[in-house]
């Protein structure tokens, strides 16, 4: 048997900074003990027993043969690990005949003998060749496997019984190496395209062989064979058996290790992302079925989620900006929330506060933070010269993820998950991810209103997902405990001792859109909207602005809100709230979107319409569109059916008002009703232009948000 030990002394040779030497002598001091080596030159060289065994430039060159950590062979714990209970259980029985053989016992020791042992046969006072030939006749193999058995078993014990299979040496069999990599370079190819059948990818591989290398010189394997190749290849790069949205979601990992931002603070990153929801909604406005889009804004440290904004269709820059904003300035919670879902106003844990509901008021639905990069991908909301302008105003760095790389953004594609897996799906109108889970007419019953469903919602993250432990949230010190998001924000505060908050509430003023306007004699004319105030500059005052309008003065436009625009003295730098000449019909924010729906609905009703009667016509409507009890609800359902006879573009979503089994949202249970009509804070502000909180309305931002001004 070989030993791993190796002898050292005198005539011991080493690999010493890449030269041979020998111990010439070994020594005893008070320092320790010391060799001296001499290398094929003659030269001596002393040093120290401990520098020769323990330092990588010294290497033992052993004498006889024996174990090495380069042999070819795996180590036991692999080779046997690869086994299952019945394979196991076969070589261990094959170890006992083993050393039977030798020792006359199953155990191999005398003090282990079992009852009857040792058998005649295997009588240690034999030969050795009778004892192979009893066990050979035992076994019913030929004497020649137990001499190789013994001779395994002596090398490596137990796991030298195993048989070795040539499969891992050529997974492939005898099939040629330049059929296989031509095979890979044809699946490859097909990552982008529709899934082909195996046949197809065998017939082409075959094809680009023949005109590569030529006819007859690479051999064609047997059908059998090429598809076992195929099926071998499938591991390297699946193609057939996946779907192909996960083959190229495969295809397109990174080749090296994976590595990741590590966040180490509350505010540090935080990760914005749009998903379209699974789950169909109503507009209020229109009146039609609509499938939403959420945007959310989520703190990676603690997986807080920041900011929501849902819209209709599709997101525009100012929506993300919203979303941006509400991490400046949360949303206040609503009337009933459990008190374990509101945040204090000022970000502090709830734990640190001696009276939460005196100190707080009313709270916030989440905790105020002032990121300081943001994590986005490469969509053109999120790349618009909105967002990039006020996040460098704002001081605000931004990380695009890698190109179709949605793991960069792992946690907030999580959060969808969880959005879709412990909410939406027990809502009415749910339609699946996919087609494939898909019901026969999800929308039939679907009856949520836009920002019913934004509230929900809203509440869900807040109440529940803010409250439950993830198990990606740990601390490396205790790595069995797992957080909520709101302890791993109180766990932030502790570690980190601050948080970043907004410096100046009127920063908020920076969030919307600007608008280039000259002033006329009866104000500020946006949209077909006049606006005046107090602050206005003067007709004819030059500007010092060089816009692109002669003269033109910066204003500042909330689309969720067109009752109000904002304008800055440039001289005092103070903000200014200009109202538009109708704002008291209104009566409430009023968006772009309402207002260019109230205009067609008057054009199709009165001869000469004008802004003030199409907003009295817009309020009417909404009296029926906004209601929240059945009877309202049955009501807006008779009235989108009438919309038929005004002349808007067709949409398959206005027939679906008309099906019977949309009234059968309207006769759920308590239960269900009380889900679907959750109490909605109702925000009300001071008249002064800096509570903006209403950015995360639910109507649709302007359509050049991405155009230069």
């Amino acid at each position: 048997m070989t030993r791993a030990g190796a002898r050292v002394g005198v005539g011991t040779h080493f690999r010493y900074d890449g030269e041979t030497v020998e111990v010439v002598e070994m020594a005893a001091t008070t320092a320790g003990n010391e060799v001296v080596l001499k290398d094929r030159h003659g030269r001596l060289l002393r040093l120290s027993l401990r520098e020769l065994l323990f330092s990588d430039r010294a290497t033992l060159i052993p004498e006889g043969p024996g174990p090495s950590s380069d042999d070819a062979g795996e180590i036991a714990s692999v080779v046997l690990g690869q086994l299952d209970e019945e394979g196991r259980r076969q070589i261990l029985e094959r170890a006992e005949h083993i050393r039977e053989l030798l020792s006359g016992y199953r155990s191999g020791s005398i003090e282990l003998a079992r009852e009857g042992e040792p058998r005649a046969p295997y009588a240690p006072t034999l030969s050795l060749d009778a004892r192979y030939a009893a066990k050979a006749t035992e076994l019913g193999v030929a004497v020649r496997t137990i001499r190789r058995w013994v001779a395994d078993y002596r090398r490596h014990g137990e796991a030298g019984l195993v048989q070795r299979t040539s499969t891992q040496a050529r997974p492939f069999g005898r099939a040629d190496d330049r059929w296989v990599e031509t095979a890979l370079e044809v699946m490859v190819e097909h990552t982008g395209e529709s899934k082909p059948s195996r046949k197809m990818v065998i017939d082409r591989t075959q094809a680009r062989v023949i005109a590569r290398f030529g006819p007859e010189v690479v051999p064609q394997p047997s059908q059998a064979t090429a598809y076992r190749v195929l099926t071998e290849l499938e591991r390297r790069h699946p193609l057939f058996r996946l779907s192909t949205k996960r083959n190229r979601d495969i295809a397109d990992r990174p080749e090296g290790p994976y590595g990741k931002l590590r966040p180490t603070r509350p505010g540090e990153y935080l990760l914005m992302d749009s998903t379209r929801l699974d789950v169909f909604a109503f507009d209020p406005l229109t009146l039609k079925w609509v499938q939403a889009e959420l945007s959310v804004g989520m703190d990676w440290y603690t997986r807080c989620i920041t900011g929501i904004r849902l819209t209709p269709v599709s997101t525009k820059a100012v929506d993300i900006s919203a979303v941006l904003f509400q991490s400046f300035r949360p949303r206040s919670a609503g009337r009933d929330w459990p008190r374990h879902a509101v945040w204090p106003e000022h970000g502090i844990p709830r734990t640190v506060l001696v009276d939460v509901e005196g100190a707080t008021g009313p709270g916030l639905a989440s905790p105020p933070l002032v990121p300081e990069t943001l994590v986005v991908d490469h969509g053109k909301v999120y790349v618009s010269e909105h967002l990039t302008s006020v996040c460098r105003r704002m001081g605000i760095s931004i990380q695009p993820a890698r190109l179709r790389t949605g793991r960069d953004k792992g946690p907030v594609e999580r959060y969808f998950r969880t959005l879709r897996e412990g909410l939406l799906q027990v809502l009415p109108g749910y339609k699946g991810p996919d087609i494939h889970s898909r019901g026969e007419s999800p929308e039939d019953d679907a009856f949520f209103f836009l920002d019913e469903l934004e509230s929900i919602i809203r509440e869900w993250t807040a109440a529940v997902y803010h409250c439950r432990p993830h198990s990606g949230l740990v601390d490396p010190g205790l790595p069995g405990l797992r957080m909520s998001p709101a302890k791993m924000f109180e766990h932030g505060m502790a570690r980190a001792g601050y948080i970043e908050v907004p410096r100046d509430r009127d920063l908020a003023f920076e969030f919307l859109q600007t608008k280039w306007r000259t002033v006329q004699h009866y104000g500020v004319e946006i949209g077909r909207r006049r606006y005046s105030g107090p602050g206005l500059p003067e007709p004819g005052f030059r500007s010092p602005y060089d816009s692109p309008v002669k003269n033109g003065w910066p204003f500042q436009v909330d689309p969720d809100d067109i009752t109000r625009i904002y304008f800055r003295d440039p001289d005092t730098r103070a903000w200014h709230t200009l109202v538009w000449e109708h704002a008291l019909s209104a009566e409430m924010p009023l968006s772009e979107d309402a207002l260019t729906f109230a205009r067609q609905l008057a054009a199709s009703k009165h001869r000469f319409p004008d802004d003030r009667l199409a907003v009295a016509d817009l309020l009417e409507r909404w009296n029926l569109g906004l209601g929240t009890t059945i009877a309202e609800r049955r009501m807006a359902l008779r009235l989108s059916r009438e919309q038929a006879a005004i002349e808007l573009p067709e949409s398959e979503a206005e027939t679906v008002v008309s099906l019977p089994s949309v009234r059968k949202a309207l006769g759920q249970d308590e239960q269900t009703a009380e889900l679907r009509e959750p109490d909605v804070v109702t925000e009300t502000g001071d008249d002064d232009e800096a509570d903006l909180e209403d950015l995360a309305g639910e109507d649709d931002f302007y359509a050049d948000a991405l155009e230069d001004v």
